[in-house]
């Protein structure tokens, strides 16, 4: 089924870089963020605008090897390249880049990106209890004071709370898109569902991105239902991010007959939880709210199974897959405890995938997921 509004939204995003050098053009400043971890409210209460700067395509690795070792993660290894070719838009409109000390490779990086634009680097402690959002707060009152200076600006407490308030629409708004496929058959492919997100995430106008994704929400509920994906075994997807360039699985799964209902990683379904609390101090409703994401990188990281065993029920799933790039230690570790819950906690066929960007492997995984997917009918 075709929907007016998916077109609607890949019409405007097709404009992203364009109008993100008007509004450099106009004055404003672009902050680049490489992770989940980074507040995009505090860039917004700056007056700027946030983008993210992971690399999701395969063509620039190939430079960033010349460097970087191999067995990076591709991740890592992309964003690294984008920045050694001058290839990505957004990386060479950002005025300054946020990141964070997730994993040992991705913080051994951006040393070496450091060198290149102005970089500032939040120490990510890797516990999730109470001296930790007192630690993530002081780091995001460092972060504040680095925009002020950057940018020669103020931020005020109420710049913060409106920003705040605007972010926590954006994602309610893409929290509705995402939960249609709650429904029996899921109005959206797995697919869409990527590439909504993840266009989205690019947009400098966010109150035009929560029209979109309003009236995007109101036309799936409206639709009736596809006759033809009424039997497709459907798919929670988990791990590692995916977007456009890295979507190879997704795709995969839905060629062989899969219905990819939900994708629990920090692209999609991951960020509209997001929500924080508007009537806390916002310094410390920020730093409580992101250090709770449920990434591989905590230790320990209970808060994983806890979004698992709900997004399992909620969106009626007959199998997990759990995605983990090549070189990506902590998703790949963890992807063992997550496979025994799975299977005797959720009671639910379970399916580890390793792979990278390249096509290289793409026919066996092919034999690997139509094997699964037989095993689920």
């Amino acid at each position: 089924m075709t929907f007016a509004t998916l077109q609607r939204i890949k019409d405007v995003t097709d404009r992203n870089v364009l109008n993100l050098q008007e509004a450099k053009a106009a004055g404003k400043h672009v902050v680049g963020e490489y992770c989940i971890y980074s507040p995009m409210e505090l860039a917004i209460a700056a007056g700027a605008i946030p983008v993210s700067l992971c690399g999701t395509k395969n063509d620039s690795i190939p430079a960033a090897e010349e460097i970087l070792p191999r067995t990076l993660c591709p991740l890592i290894k992309s964003s690294f390249g984008f920045a050694l070719q001058d290839s990505c838009p957004y990386l060479s409109a950002a005025d300054v880049i946020v990141a964070d000390t997730t994993c040992d490779g991705k913080k051994k990086m951006f040393e070496l990106l450091a060198q290149k634009k102005p970089l500032f680097l939040l120490q990510l402690p890797q516990i999730q209890n109470t001296d930790a959002v007192t630690y993530w707060r002081e780091q995001y009152a460092k972060l504040w004071q680095f925009y002020e200076q950057q940018f020669n600006t103020r931020i005020t407490e109420d710049d913060l709370r409106n920003a705040i308030h605007l972010m926590n629409r954006f994602r309610s708004a893409l929290k509705r898109v995402f939960d249609t496929s709650c429904s029996k058959p899921a109005p959206l492919t797995g697919m869409e569902i990527m590439e909504c997100g993840f266009r989205l995430s690019f947009m400098s106008d966010k109150e035009h991105a929560i029209q979109l994704l309003n009236d995007l929400a109101t036309e799936l509920e409206a639709a009736p239902a596809s006759q033809e994906k009424k039997r497709a075994p459907r798919i929670l997807l988990t791990g590692v991010p995916t977007g456009l360039g890295s979507h190879k699985v997704i795709e995969l799964l839905e060629k062989s007959g899969a219905s990819v209902v939900c994708i629990d990683n920090c692209t999609a379904y991951k960020k509209t939880t997001l929500i924080i609390d508007e009537h806390k101090d916002p310094l410390t409703a920020l730093a409580e709210r992101y250090l709770d994401t449920p990434c591989a990188v905590m230790s320990q990281n209970p808060h994983r199974y806890t979004v698992l065993q709900e997004l399992a029920q909620r969106f009626s799933v007959d199998g997990i897959v759990d995605l983990t790039w090549q070189g990506c230690q902590t998703y790949e570790v963890e992807s063992y405890s997550v496979k025994n819950f799975v299977r005797e906690t959720l009671h639910l066929p379970f399916l580890h995938i390793v792979t990278d960007y390249s096509p290289a492997d793409t026919e066996q995984l092919n034999v690997r997921i139509e094997a699964f997917l037989e095993m689920l009918a």
